[in-house]
């Protein structure tokens, strides 16, 4: 099955279970996804997280009632997950620009979120340039943070910024560059989700390590906080992405998402995927995205 159909299972399951208590992990283990990649591929498509849907179906179904039937504030607050009536008109309050009081009111305007349908239209005839590469086991050192799922197509978070800022402020990138010949002191940045725990994925900031490595002590290197990131061979599609900033990287997995896994039947694995920051490359291009694929 492929990755639209699997969300449009998924929004089916979160309008099923609206009432109960939920969460996108739990979405995600009903259409037998990981947390990581359910909440990357929903956030992409959709332009809002799992959690967001679930909050906004519940908010305007809240107002819906609120309007139409004699149900208290506090009883539709408790029926819609809140656990106090404060919480809910806070949230009542953010979400439709009018308190619950208000919403009994004849005449208050209110916003309506509707069950999203899960389309793909094709339009503009515009190429998306990309190539299959098959990789065999691949080894890195880099500096690794955890992370919360919850940050993954956030615009308005900065954390895998900021951490590459800080690593290179600690002169830590440069620290593991040194290790590759000139002209090839590539950067990788390696994602991956944590076994250990769903909730989180792996960011990597490192380089590869291959014959043209120097030869360095990896326990020396552990000791100073990097971490040796091994892969498993994998088929990965690769694509360029040309721009100023991260939002290139952003497009190109949206793209992935909404045209390039629905018409080639390629989706996303849970193998790490990265980006590469070329030292020497061309013109106006930020790095190269490799995503993990197999064909269904």
């Amino acid at each position: 099955m492929m990755s639209i159909q699997l969300l449009q299972q998924a929004i089916f399951y979160m309008e099923e279970h609206l009432l109960e208590d939920i969460n996108y992990e739990d979405v995600a283990t009903n259409v037998h996804m990981s947390s990581y990649n359910f909440h990357r591929t929903f956030s992409a498509v959709t332009g809002i997280t799992a959690n967001e849907y679930i909050r906004n179906r519940r908010l305007s179904l809240a107002g819906e009632e609120l309007q139409s039937t004699v149900n208290s504030v506090i009883d539709i607050a408790y029926k819609y997950g809140y656990e106090t009536p404060e919480s809910f008109s806070k949230a009542f309050t953010r979400f439709h620009g009018s308190t619950p009081k208000q919403a009994k009111c004849k005449g208050t305007k209110l916003h309506l979120f509707n069950p999203l349908v899960i389309k793909i239209v094709v339009s503009g005839g515009e190429s998306m340039e990309y190539r299959i590469e098959r990789k065999g086991n691949q080894k890195f050192i880099a500096l690794v943070r955890a992370f919360s799922n919850e940050i993954i197509n956030d615009e308005k978070d900065h954390s895998i910024p900021d951490f590459w800022k800080e690593c290179h402020d600690k002169n830590l990138v440069e620290q593991i560059r040194s290790l590759r010949p000139e002209g090839k002191r590539d950067l990788y940045g390696l994602c991956s989700p944590k076994q250990e725990n769903e909730n989180y994925f792996n960011y990597g900031i490192g380089v590869i390590i291959d014959e043209e490595t120097k030869a360095c002590d990896l326990e020396e290197l552990k000791k100073e906080g990097f971490s040796v990131w091994e892969t498993e061979p994998a088929d990965y599609a690769v694509f360029k992405c040309y721009g100023q900033d991260g939002d290139c990287i952003s497009e190109t997995w949206s793209k992935f998402f909404k045209e390039f896994s629905p018409q080639t039947g390629y989706i996303q694995t849970d193998d790490t995927d990265y980006e590469i920051y070329f030292e020497k490359g061309e013109n106006n291009l930020m790095c190269e995205l490799w995503i993990p694929v197999i064909k269904k």
